[in-house]
């Protein structure tokens, strides 16, 4: 296996639904693991036992890992007002299966609001995250923190602080390229967002987007505004030695259940996907 090979991952669920076609999918790609996500539409946190083991076994046979658990905890659909037993549950039950598919690390959020005062908001996002970092921390698995939806999400600055209070190597970054831009954030700040997660970056999304008349449109990685192969090349200039994970949005958002997409279609874009972020890992060694 190639280091490019063994450093480049993806939510294969874009490329389908189907564990056996995200397996065969990286596969042609080169790539020896998958950003797990869902599996027929469903998180891989919340499947019951028996469905994970036949996940498990299929990317046994194949040789396939996991990346790292796109997990719902905290995330666009999990607002601040949702029973924090149900993210507790999440998490402990994926323990065990990441660490049978061979990763430490679980993508997080930072809980959306639901018109709370922003202070309120702020004191329940901590109070809970102190749980889930105790949590992580007595199990050695590392919670990454995505730049999106929640309240650390809501500037670079709540992002730092954040990161900062904890101080914790159970929480650490996942950075995307294409958040901000998708969230209608300028090319400016979705540096500044990089540059407050920088010290604490152990995972990264390759993404891309660009505004259309103001709103936001997926686009194959150096086709939109993320500024996407420059902040690679910044990172892997600073030793990074983590991985790159595509995550396309192109005709479908799997986390939104949004797909009006030909499968066959969907499963081109992902393979045109995976060869542009090959080329752009390839770059970075030049």
């Amino acid at each position: 296996m190639t280091e490019r090979g063994k450093r480049m991952s993806g939510f294969a669920d874009e490329a389908s639904p189907e564990i056996d076609v995200q397996i065969s999918v990286h596969a042609e790609a080169g790539w020896d693991s998958i950003e797990l996500r869902t599996v027929n539409g469903k998180n891989v946190c919340e499947v019951d036992d028996a469905t994970f083991d036949g996940i498990y076994r299929r990317m046994m046979d194949a040789g396939m890992r996991a990346s790292c658990f796109g997990s719902p905890i905290a995330n666009w659909a999990r607002p601040i007002t949702t029973p924090f037993e149900k993210d507790v549950e999440d998490l402990k039950r994926a323990i065990p299966r990441m660490r049978l598919l061979q990763t430490n690390m679980i993508r997080v959020m930072s809980y959306p609001n639901a018109q709370w005062p922003d202070e309120d908001w702020r004191r329940e996002v901590f109070r809970r995250f102190t749980e889930l970092v105790k949590i992580a921390e007595g199990e050695a698995v590392v919670m990454v923190l995505e730049n999106c939806d929640g309240w650390a999400s809501e500037s670079p600055q709540n992002f730092k602080t954040m990161l900062e209070t904890f101080n914790s190597s159970a929480l650490r970054v996942v950075y995307d390229t294409g958040n901000t831009v998708s969230h209608k954030g300028t090319k400016e700040q979705t540096w500044e967002f990089y540059k407050a997660a920088l010290p604490y970056i152990v995972h990264f999304h390759i993404k891309d987007c660009k505004l259309v008349d103001g709103l936001p449109v997926h686009t194959y990685p150096g086709e939109g505004d993320s500024d996407v192969l420059a902040i690679m090349k910044d990172l892997h200039s600073r030793n990074y030695t983590g991985m790159y994970s595509i995550e396309p949005h192109i005709h479908t958002q799997v986390h939104l259940k949004e797909s009006t997409t030909p499968a066959q279609k969907q499963l081109e874009m992902y393979r045109t996907y995976t060869r542009m972020a090959n080329t752009l890992f390839d770059q970075l060694l030049l």
